[in-house]
């Protein structure tokens, strides 16, 4: 019968936030894949990982941040308005 290797699972990430899930005795491989899956998930890695994908010059940065701040403003705005109309 052939057991499984132990198996640590890691991405490295420029050094300080490195991802790294250690197999359990008596853990499966699956069960283990799943808390890693987990563990990157709460971490945000993929989402930072994805954004520095490409370069993003600082003007389309600032141009991206005021647009975010008028959605939040106007989100801001409805709840606001709802409130006060009940």
């Amino acid at each position: 019968m052939s057991e499984f290797p132990r198996t640590n699972l890691s991405i490295p990430k420029g050094g300080e936030n490195c991802m790294t899930v250690k197999l359990n005795p008596g853990e499966s491989q699956d069960s283990l894949l799943r808390r890693f899956r987990k563990e990157v998930m709460k971490a945000r890695i993929l989402p930072e990982v994805r954004r520095k994908r490409w370069f993003t010059p600082p003007s389309e940065l600032r141009r991206l941040q005021k647009q975010k701040a008028i959605r939040k403003a106007r989100q801001a705005q409805r709840r606001r308005n709802r409130q006060g109309g009940l």
